[in-house]
Formats: C-alpha cells, sequence, structure tokens
C-alpha cells in the first residue's frame, strides 16, 4: 500500500485529495497544526466522509525539527506540500507570518524530504497570483512572474526553492501552479464562498446585503475536486515538472454573482453593495492560464464548469444553513 504524506490536510485541496487518494488505496497522513481548532480542523474531512481513514499527524511547517522527525517515521512514498497561510487579503496584515509558512515553510519540507526519504515524490503547491501583473494574455508555465501580494511573493519563493531542490539533488519535485479552484468546502473568506453563502442567506431572509470589492476583477476558476486529480498526475510521471492547472476561460465576479443569484432567482443588483475597503492595495486585474502542458503531458483537463461549481456551492451553503 503507497503511503501519501498530505500538509495542509485540513483545507478544501487536502480534503479532496484526502478522498482520491483513499479511493486509489493510499494509505493518508495528514499533518494538522497543534493550534488548530479542536474538534472542528478536520470538518472538510468529514464532510466528505473521509476524517475516520486519513491519519492526523501534528507538525508545523514553520519547524524543520518536526518535518524530519514526521518523515523519518512515516517514509511517504508521496509528499504534497498544501499547508500555507493561504489568505491573500491576510498576507498584507501578516507578512512576516505568511513568509515563514508560505515560503520558507516549503523548503523545510522539501529538507526533510531530502534527508530522510530522497526517494519520495514531492508535489507544491504554487499560485496563479505568482503571475500578478500579467505579462502575457495567456499565462503559461513560461510566462515571467510579477507577484502583487506578500502571498503571491511567499508562493513565489515556495515554488522556485522547489525547482532548485529538482536541479540541485536530482529530487521527484513538481509545482502545479493552480488557477483559482473552488468548492463547497471553500473558506468563507475567499470570494466564491462569501458570494454562495450570502446568496443562501439572503434567498433564507438572514441578510440583505452583499459587500464586496473589485467586481470586475477576472479569474479563471475551477473546482477543486478536478485540480486535485492534476495533483496525483504530476507524481505518475517518470520526471518532475511545472505544470499550469486551469480552465482556460476567465470570468468577472460581476458575472460569478449573476450566476449564483439566478441560481436562486434573485437579481444582483438588488443586493449588491461595493465597499471601497473591501479593494486590495495592489491589484490583480485578470488571470487566465494557458492548460495546454497539463492536458498534453498529463492527459489532464477541468471537467466542472463555472455554473455548475457555482450552483453545487449554493446549494451546500443553502443545505447547511437549513440544517443549523
Amino acid at each position: 500500500m503507497a503511503k501519501a504524506f498530505i500538509t495542509g490536510v485540513t483545507g478544501q485541496d487536502g480534503a479532496y485529495l484526502s478522498q482520491l487518494l483513499l479511493e486509489k488505496g493510499y494509505e493518508v497522513y495528514g499533518m494538522a497544526r497543534r493550534t488548530s481548532g479542536s474538534g472542528v480542523q478536520d470538518g472538510r474531512l468529514r464532510w466528505l466522509g473521509v476524517a475516520d481513514s486519513v491519519r492526523i499527524v501534528d507538525g508545523d511547517l514553520t519547524d524543520l525539527s518536526s518535518m524530519v522527525r514526521l518523515m523519518q517515521s512515516i517514509q511517504p512514498d508521496e509528499v504534497y506540500n498544501l499547508g500555507a497561510q493561504s489568505f491573500v487579503g491576510t498576507s498584507w496584515d501578516q507578512p512576516l507570518l505568511t513568509a515563514q509558512v508560505t515560503a520558507v515553510g516549503v523548503a523545510n519540507t522539501l529538507e526533510a524530504v531530502r534527508l530522510t526519504c530522497p526517494a519520495a515524490r514531492f508535489y507544491q503547491a504554487s499560485s496563479s497570483e505568482m503571475y500578478g501583473l500579467i505579462q502575457e494574455t495567456h499565462q503559461s508555465e513560461k510566462t515571467p512572474f510579477y507577484p502583487r501580494s506578500p502571498y503571491a511573493v511567499a508562493k513565489l519563493y515556495g515554488h522556485w526553492i522547489t525547482v532548485n531542490y529538482r536541479e540541485s539533488f536530482g529530487m521527484h519535485a513538481s509545482s502545479g501552479i493552480l488557477f483559482n479552484h473552488e468548492s463547497p468546502l471553500r473558506g468563507i473568506e475567499f470570494v466564491t464562498r462569501k458570494v454562495t453563502d450570502a446568496v443562501a442567506r439572503i434567498k433564507l431572509g438572514l441578510q440583505d446585503k452583499l459587500a464586496l470589492g473589485n467586481i470586475d476583477a477576472k479569474r479563471d476558476w475551477g473546482h477543486a475536486r478536478d485540480y486535485v486529480k492534476a495533483m496525483w498526475m504530476m507524481l505518475q510521471q517518470a520526471n518532475g515538472d511545472d505544470y499550469v492547472v486551469a480552465t482556460g476561460e476567465t470570468t468577472s465576479v460581476r458575472d460569478m454573482c449573476e450566476i449564483a443569484f439566478a441560481h436562486v432567482g434573485l437579481n444582483v443588483e438588488d443586493h449588491l453593495v461595493i465597499d471601497p475597503k473591501l479593494f486590495r492595495p495592489a491589484e490583480v486585474d485578470v488571470l487566465l492560464g494557458d492548460p495546454r502542458k497539463a492536458q498534453a503531458a498529463l492527459g489532464w483537463s477541468a471537467e466542472t464548469s463555472l455554473s455548475s461549481m457555482i450552483t453545487e456551492m449554493v446549494e451546500a451553503d443553502l443545505q447547511r444553513l437549513r440544517t443549523r
């Protein structure tokens, strides 16, 4: 039985990846920080019905010694580094924490793998935010990066240190440059889930308005369930490499809101309020991925449309609120 080790296992991607790997017969170990909220840290795993099958272990990306001990004791075949301070907005308020976790944490994990289980295959969760002020209309693996937030800068370090370990030490290390990917398990602070939760609340009469910032920003949105398949596929290749994972289509926040409101028979203009305080200090206006390399080399492509994903999220939020 192959063994997989996942940092950030309690997040959206960690939960879907755990489900996928368990279905494929893996023994799955997931790392959680000791400071994570007791009783709620495995909520996403429970939503998918896999919490009792994932072996949760204590560890911290900022503590090299803890990473070494975990790798030494588990001896995983595959390591998926999904752990991070992952919210862009928070990175301006906590830039040093973001650097320690999202940047240096990658080096700690790679070093622990190199020292204790160098044959393990490593996946790094890179981000489309690294492109920032876009240098090309469609962003590919060769597009220059121009990060526009402390989060994106930290992710860029994590990306390049992964490349460096691959080239310096011959490690099977891959980076997935994932564009925005959402699901009913997305954190409430992210714009898609903020929208779908608000739509559900407005439909049920629990609130009346939705406040957003730059609704003209455009993103390439896919479903996390599709994107974790690409992560696994990367580690099944003969050699490590970097891949853009995206749908190849871009949609504005405004249009995404219209899909969500229309699903419950509401008019977005009756409820949407623009709040200048919600604009980023440095905005990323457009992101649009070029997934042709992943399609050709991995045989991967996005399967879920934006409309299907948003309606799935709205229905999940309606279910949550009705249950409460």
